[in-house]
């Protein structure tokens, strides 16, 4: 079997499955896969098209470097301090009947 010099060589194993589907990511959060595209419709998940016509629908996946950066914007923060639930102030001239 000959080889095509014009043709690149395979990707390794590991590194030809590095991306995820929309699938496999919704089945990773536990979430629809709507919400995955709607995730990558907003920009909050970015993911690459690979179909292979333009203006057919796209079929996306995601990278884990892009995985990665979706999962650090969106990990809980510090907290905003709190204030006390302490008694409302009434006004000075405002007289409450019980």
């Amino acid at each position: 079997m000959a080889t095509d010099p014009t043709r690149p060589p395979p990707a390794p194993p590991d590194t030809r499955r590095a991306a995820l589907t929309v699938a496999e990511v919704a089945r990773r959060y536990g979430v629809t896969a709507h919400t995955v595209l709607a995730w990558i419709r907003s920009g909050d998940l970015r993911a690459v098209n690979v179909g292979r016509r333009p203006g057919a629908r796209p079929s996306w996946r995601i990278t884990p470097e892009a995985l990665a950066g979706f999962e650090s914007r969106r990990a809980p923060g510090p907290g905003r301090p709190t204030r006390g639930r302490g008694r409302r102030r009434q006004a000075k001239d405002h007289v409450e009947f019980y």
